[in-house]
């Protein structure tokens, strides 16, 4: 008995010639083996598990510790740019609060005067120079107002700061004795200044001009004016400014009637 399998798929066919018995059908046994094990592979594929796609424990704390090194870095150099940047700022600021003050300690100390009280004896100038202090009377510029002013150099207490001050006050012309400062009209030249001394290059009193001068902390001599002038500045946070030398005008004889210039000294008026 003979199968006719021309009319049905192969794989249907293959079975029924399998089934039949005939010995013509061994090449439809082996394909329909083929076919079994193909099945059996493929169901086996599909009832296995999904491959993983995450990361494992180890993977992910080396990521995590690359991360964090990475921020650290970040943090560092960004931390360093800002304070490079504050500390120009600052540097900045404080190189042009020197050069101003420094501008406008040297116009008025430039334009002192020899003021002198003519109503006492010995005819004294408007000056006195301390250890951590300067008075003297000076013209004031043109473009702020004019006129002849008695000034003071000093700190002045700002909480727990000081500040670098020039206060000056109207002189009375009729005064025997150098004016207080409590009413006066103040400008800060610097803020934050930890230190303010001056030194004073001159001769002593009642010497003449064949002495030689020498520098002092203080200037005691109320007839004449020093040589020079030296200003230290000491800022609270950053390094001291240069010494500044000033050269006041040298006219002690102005006012006076009459001028001793052996002893250096008014004699008249």
């Amino acid at each position: 008995m003979t199968t006719d399998v021309s009319n049905v798929s192969p794989r249907i066919a293959d079975y029924r010639c399998a089934l039949s018995g005939s010995t013509s059908c061994s090449g439809a046994r082996t394909r329909i083996l083929a076919w079994s094990v193909s099945e059996a592979s493929l169901r086996v594929a599909r009832c296995a598990p999904p491959p993983s796609l995450g990361f494992t424990l180890l993977e992910l704390l080396v990521a995590l510790a690359l991360l964090g090194l990475i921020s650290a870095l970040l943090y560092g150099s960004l931390s360093l740019s800002a304070n490079s940047w504050d500390r120009g700022e600052q540097k900045v600021e404080q190189a042009s609060d020197m050069r101003l003050t420094e501008e406008m300690l040297r116009q008025t100390l430039s334009a002192q005067h020899p003021l002198r009280f003519h109503k006492v004896v010995d005819q004294p100038l408007y000056f006195a120079g301390g250890t951590d202090s300067l008075s003297f009377a000076a013209a004031m510029p043109g473009r702020a107002g004019g006129g002849m002013f008695y000034f003071r150099v000093a700190l002045a207490p700002a909480g727990d700061r000081s500040r670098l001050t020039l206060a000056r006050v109207i002189p009375d012309y009729s005064a025997n004795a150098l004016p207080d400062f409590r009413d006066a009209d103040s400008s800060v030249l610097a803020e934050d200044i930890a230190e303010l001394r001056f030194g004073y290059f001159g001769r002593d009193p009642d010497s003449n001009d064949a002495s030689d001068p020498t520098w002092r902390e203080r200037w005691d001599d109320p007839q004449i004016l020093p040589l020079l002038i030296r200003i230290d500045v000491k800022p609270a946070k950053s390094q001291a400014w240069p010494a500044m030398i000033v050269e006041p005008r040298l006219a002690p004889e102005a006012g006076c009637r009459s001028w001793y210039a052996v002893r250096n000294r008014c004699i008249g008026s």
